[in-house]
């Protein structure tokens, strides 16, 4: 029994280091996309959800023109795999902004972060009934970590922290959070498609290829909406600081996040991936409170805490069973 289960161990130290460098790449990618949904909440304030999200493609592609160019390793497009680059494009760039940027107009930083830690939930759930993969026990146990994570935090903010919270009038938009929980929701499906098509993407594209061609795609869609916008907006009203703001989060949502993703992608089931998502309310509830003057709670951060235990469950190395022939075979001897 010894010598099988020391192959078994000796090939799990080989993967190690491209399966740790995978994770370290989607928890990053994760990170700043949680990042930018809380920068975002100054940058709708300042210019229209359809123009920022036009420019922010449009910002995308002058970065990476290069990177369209097809390697001459990789297989030209089938009808199949241009579908999907368009779906993913269309879910995971066109839909998500417009979600995500008119529903953090209408919420809290710390509430859309919140709302978006269901996406591992999402992901598994898609990457089971799509991609037929078989999810593990201890990856269903990540994900329940994120769900309790989720449960916990929202329960906290139902009460008020104080008396004096309590006695405060009702926020006059308050009637607005409802519509602004439900399209962060609808971010979350769409970020959970995004990672399931992009896991079926990874298998003929190299992860820059797939960021270009989705982002090209992404102004493409935004080009009508933002022309009309652009055409009638002020722009001498915009200060300095949005300008590198918009310059950052373009970047940042265009280009290194998605790269950042496809390539950790390329190593790790996407169910197992979808975990990772949960850095992004982390993040975003971070940068929430670090930049934009919201408060964290003991309970709180209890909840974080139990969702960044999902992370360390879904990346704990997976025990291989040696092989029962073998065993049979050594117990004979």
């Amino acid at each position: 029994m010894m010598p099988g289960w020391n192959f078994n161990f000796q090939n799990t130290l080989q993967r190690t280091p491209n399966r740790l460098l995978a994770y370290l790449l989607l928890a990053l990618s994760m990170s700043l996309v949680g990042s930018y949904v809380a920068l975002s909440k100054p940058l709708v304030a300042a210019l229209p959800v359809m123009l920022l999200a036009w420019l922010r493609f449009g910002i995308g592609a002058l970065a990476m023109p290069h990177w369209l160019i097809k390697p001459a390793s990789e297989p030209a497009l089938t009808p199949a795999t241009r579908k999907l680059v368009f779906l993913e494009s269309f879910l995971g760039n066109f839909l998500f902004s417009i979600c995500m940027l008119y529903g953090v107009s209408l919420t809290s930083a710390i509430s859309a972060g919140v709302i978006m830690a269901a996406i591992p939930a999402m992901v598994a759930l898609l990457s089971w009934l799509f991609l037929r993969e078989r999810i593990s026990l201890r990856v269903w146990a990540a994900i329940a970590c994120a769900a309790v994570g989720i449960g916990l935090f929202a329960f906290s903010k139902a009460a008020p922290a104080t008396p004096q919270e309590a006695g405060l009038a009702p926020d006059p938009s308050s009637h607005n959070s409802l519509w602004g929980n439900l399209l962060v929701f609808g971010a979350v499906v769409c970020e959970a498609s995004y990672a399931v098509i992009g896991k079926k993407l990874t298998g003929a594209l190299g992860p820059k290829r797939i960021t270009a061609l989705i982002n090209l795609w992404g102004f493409a869609l935004m080009t009508p909406m933002g022309l009309y916008w652009a055409l009638k907006f002020d722009f001498h009203s915009v200060s300095a600081s949005i300008w590198l703001l918009l310059v950052f989060y373009a970047l940042a949502a265009s280009v290194w996040t998605v790269w950042l993703w496809m390539t950790g992608l390329k190593s790790v089931p996407a169910a197992q991936a979808g975990v990772f998502t949960v850095m992004l309310p982390l993040a975003s509830a971070a940068v929430g409170v670090l930049a934009l003057g919201e408060t964290l709670r003991g309970v709180q951060l209890l909840a974080f805490g139990i969702a960044l235990l999902g992370v360390v469950l879904a990346t704990l190395p997976a025990r291989h069973s040696p092989n029962p022939a073998k065993v049979r075979s050594d117990a004979g001897h």
